[in-house]
């Protein structure tokens, strides 16, 4: 991924892809990368760190990417570490800017003045959420009211237990698209599939649904993949190939509904 580049008002934009493709689905990924631009730096952490889940969630980019070429879908992600700014909390949450992610400090985050909260909030995530708001906008004006889905990846291993599931499916409000996605998950492939695993919005993982799709009734869910099946290229396309049919037949699924 190419290094982001401030604008000369120092905020970081989200990457808008295939903003003219005509499937009716928006595509999310707010913890794609894990750059660490000035002014921030490497908030003192060291090389394996800022390559570790804590940063941003691997193969989630990619996996975006390859479901929103197979679904003809517009998808935007995220520019920096979501250690600088996790564009999935709110500007009052303590994980948006977190001093601590699982089992490591972050020092560049310990002693973050309001100030400074407000500088990487204009930054990173204003930008990154307005520019989501104005795609979605775009389509409901042009009549097509689009699903928002949103794709992470989550560690294998979590304060040292393992996990089993290896494709979660969140919901906030409106379960619908969630539960939808778990059925033909399960009857199409071998993942194994669990709603609301390993995280559920009580656990304040639903922000960017909340604020973006919420609001204006549109269909919507998170998507969470075990990293481990995802960790090249190849894993990947493929799991691309696995989930582009189960998402595709969720979504036709609650149109027939």
């Amino acid at each position: 991924m190419t290094a982001p580049i401030a604008d000369n008002m120092g905020r970081f934009a989200p990457v808008v892809e295939g903003r003219d493709r005509r499937g009716d689905l928006i595509l999310v990924c707010d913890h794609a990368a894990n750059a660490f631009p000035a002014p921030w730096g490497d908030l003192g952490l060291s090389d394996d760190q800022r390559r570790a889940h804590i940063a941003w969630d691997p193969g989630a980019l990619g996996l975006m990417r390859g479901l929103a070429a197979r679904m003809d879908a517009a998808c935007v992600h995220a520019t920096v570490s979501r250690l600088i700014y996790d564009c999935n909390r709110a500007p009052d949450m303590a994980g948006a800017m977190p001093a601590r992610s699982e089992v490591h400090d972050i020092p560049g985050n310990a002693a973050i003045s309001p100030e400074d909260r407000l500088a990487r909030t204009r930054a990173v995530y204003q930008p990154f959420h307005a520019a989501l708001h104005d795609l979605i906008a775009d389509r409901i004006a042009l009549g097509r009211r689009p699903a928002i889905i949103t794709v992470h990846s989550f560690t294998p291993v979590y304060h040292g237990v393992a996990r089993a599931v290896e494709f979660g499916v969140i919901h906030d409000a409106d379960p619908a698209l969630a539960q939808s996605i778990v059925a033909e998950a399960r009857a199409r492939t071998r993942l194994n599939t669990d709603l609301n695993a390993p995280y559920s919005a009580a656990d304040d993982v639903t922000h960017t649904l909340r604020l973006q799709a919420t609001p204006y009734g549109l269909s919507n869910a998170m998507l969470e993949i075990r990293n481990d099946l995802i960790a090249t290229p190849e894993a990947e396309a493929s799991m691309a190939d696995t989930l582009a049919p189960v998402l595709s037949a969720a979504l036709a699924r609650l149109k027939e509904a």
